[in-house]
């Protein structure tokens, strides 16, 4: 069984995609695997799904989830404890802590063996599907967690590119580093890597115009001056 929310939440047994019920029980799930292995007790879920003004029918209500997702997931995978419930989920089930496994096994590649790295940060970002958790990213409870996967996404992006570049990549990373630098305007990493990929295309000119860009952008929108990084690099 697999448990993906790098993107909208969904569970997959084999081929076939599980029917997760509404809004707020696969807000209970979508909890539930912020935390797998760990003990959630019943208010700490009821203040993750409802906030501060629960309905008098909360844990009744969440109980109710909790047998329908038993029988939907199958015996063993959610069980109960003292105080509350836990997931028992493993690293190879569920999409985000295999994300972050392979990441983090690039990162320390990428000086000894770039091409290993673009290859382990190529399968970690090819399991993304979109949003962190779909429209649930956006409830108080996920939202914190789907920002650091977000924000973990574009660190892995970068590191690609740098490993792609070490691999003389240059040319073919282009477009790709024009578009992201629309789509991230204030994150410099991505300016610096379009300005080397411009230059290492033999393009100098459009390098040094590429660190123009920046330096008005960040200028007319943020008030400050490019990072020394990247003067130095202009």
């Amino acid at each position: 069984m697999d448990f993906r929310v790098l993107g909208p939440l969904a569970v997959r047994e084999r081929d076939r995609a599980l029917k997760l019920g509404g809004y707020r029980q696969q807000l209970v799930l979508a909890v539930l695997l912020l935390h797998p292995q760990r003990e959630l007790t019943a208010d700490f879920l009821i203040d993750s799904v409802w906030g501060d003004e629960p309905p008098r029918s909360a844990r009744k209500t969440l109980q109710a989830y909790m047998s329908r997702l038993r029988r939907t997931l199958g015996e063993g995978v959610i069980g109960s404890t003292q105080n509350g419930y836990t997931i028992r989920v493993t690293s190879a089930q569920l999409d985000s802590l295999q994300f972050e496994d392979l990441s983090a096994r690039a990162t320390d590649l990428l000086r000894s063996n770039p091409a290993g790295a673009a290859d382990l940060l190529g399968r970690a970002l090819s399991l993304w599907r979109g949003m962190p958790f779909g429209d649930l990213g956006h409830e108080a409870a996920i939202q914190p967690e789907a920002q650091r996967l977000l924000e973990l996404r574009l660190s892995s992006i970068e590191h690609r590119i740098d490993a792609d570049l070490e691999l003389g990549q240059a040319p073919r990373l282009v477009g790709e580093l024009e578009h992201l630098v629309v789509e991230h305007p204030f994150r410099e990493r991505f300016h610096e890597q379009l300005m080397l990929a411009l230059y290492r295309s033999g393009r100098q000119a459009e390098a040094l115009q590429a660190y123009q860009n920046a330096r008005r952008l960040l200028g007319e929108e943020l008030g400050i001056e490019p990072s020394p990084r990247l003067r130095d690099l202009e």
